[in-house]
């Protein structure tokens, strides 16, 4: 937004050319940055401007389109617009209006469309590495590849439902069991897809719960990592009361923290109750738990880091050294002991929990599509249409069905909206 060095204005459509030539006087080669002087149809000078023509399709939107590269001050950006808006055929672009153009046009489809909305909200690096993998069409192009199989699966189904002998039943429960193989195998390279980490887990972030009794060091933990005092410290037990969250980036992981009340079963008030039945809601549905108690005492989480807290007070203290002895690492959030090492622990174990580097992560509605096409080309064997060409060919289209609506070819237009709508006015 304005003020700033450089405003581009962009133009989209049949009209973007006479656009041009009104506010400028001419039209510029294609593709070419030209200098010019923009003038209102009045003719008063409007800005000293850089202006590009690139006819269609082979544009970003798959319409003619003009770019204005003005000064980015707030009175030259607006006294453009208006020239603009008084000129036939034009107005303001809505939110998302160039991607989805370019979605309706065929240059992008939806999946890459996710990933540019992804893009333009990235925060960490890792949100930025996978919503750029699938802004550049990494998910897309593996459907396509899936849908290839398909087309030459359902091709063979279509071949022996027409061509082959129907009083050949030998022939024809062969070429069931060659069909049912054949998407037994593309339903299990659908299976490998799912099994890999949720997108909203990079998106959203993971969820890291730092658990343990009353008085165990969890708020000036949180505090320390947050570096700012997030939640309240005192000595008495049960000060903390219900789930207090903060996203944090680690090594350009976004991770949501969360300090929780301290887990002990007498003594807790009513309200202290209700905020231990919530940490142990926040614990089952963690990503990573920091445990700071006994380390018998830990929750059965898979993927728990056992801390040794407030080292800076049991040093010395042989009985307390002895259950360090059993932790992963000791920390004093006053001191700063052992807090970079628990840095990279938690860095390790999160990794573990994102895509690897080159794989793609797919987003819920993505996933939920891609789950359906699998569980249609997954056919039980013995089974009635195991041995059925028709019912397997019906199979097969129902599974490509379910793979268009990820890049979507069909079944979208109740989302359109709301994902264009995620987008600046600028896209």
């Amino acid at each position: 937004m304005p003020p700033a060095a450089i405003a581009v204005v962009r133009i989209s459509g049949p009209a973007a050319a006479s656009a041009l030539t009104l506010l400028s006087g001419r039209l510029p080669s294609p593709r070419r940055a030209s200098l010019a002087r923009l003038c209102d149809p009045e003719g008063r000078a409007l800005d000293q401007a850089l202006m590009l023509w690139f006819p269609g399709p082979a544009t970003a939107t798959g319409e003619d389109l003009a770019e204005l590269h003005l000064h980015g001050g707030r009175a030259v950006v607006a006294a453009v617009e208006r020239a603009l808006a008084a000129l036939p055929g034009l107005r303001a672009a809505t939110p998302g209006e160039f991607t989805r153009r370019a979605f309706a046009n065929g240059r992008i489809d939806l999946a890459e469309a996710e990933g540019l909305a992804d893009l333009l909200a990235a925060e960490t690096e890792s949100q930025r590495v996978q919503a750029l993998d699938m802004a550049s069409g990494h998910v897309s192009r593996a459907i396509a590849g899936w849908q290839e199989q398909l087309l030459a699966l359902m091709a063979g189904a279509e071949a022996e439902l027409n061509f082959s002998d129907e009083d050949d039943v030998e022939v024809y429960e062969s070429a069931a069991e060659r069909l049912v193989g054949g998407m037994g195998g593309l339903a299990a390279e659908l299976g490998e897809w799912l099994a890999r980490p949720a997108a909203e887990v990079i998106a959203d972030g993971l969820s890291v719960v730092i658990a343990g009794p009353p008085n165990a060091g969890k708020s000036t933990l949180i505090n320390a990592l947050a570096q700012r005092e997030l939640a309240i410290v005192s000595p008495l037990a049960g000060t903390t009361r219900d789930v207090i969250e903060t996203p944090l980036a680690l090594d350009g992981i976004a991770m949501r923290f969360s300090d929780t009340a301290g887990l002990r079963g007498e003594g807790a008030d009513v309200v202290e109750a209700i905020g231990i039945d919530r940490a142990r809601a926040a614990i089952e549905a963690a990503d990573i738990v920091l445990w700071l108690g006994a380390p018998d005492e830990a929750p059965a989480h898979p993927r728990t880091i056992l801390v040794a807290a407030q080292a800076d007070r049991w040093r010395g203290d042989a009985a307390a050294e002895a259950r360090a002895a059993r932790c992963d690492l000791a920390v004093s959030a006053t001191t700063g002991e052992g807090m970079a090492a628990l840095h990279r622990h938690i860095v390790e174990m999160a990794r573990t929990l994102l895509p690897r580097e080159g794989e793609a992560a797919l987003r819920k509605r993505q996933r939920d599509a891609l789950a359906e096409a699998r569980d249609w080309l997954t056919v039980e064997s013995g089974s009635r249409e195991a041995s059925d060409l028709i019912l397997l060919a019906e199979r097969l289209r129902l599974a490509g069905g379910a793979l268009d609506r990820i890049t979507g070819r069909a079944g979208v237009e109740d989302m359109l909206d709301t994902l264009f709508g995620r987008f600046c006015i600028g896209k």
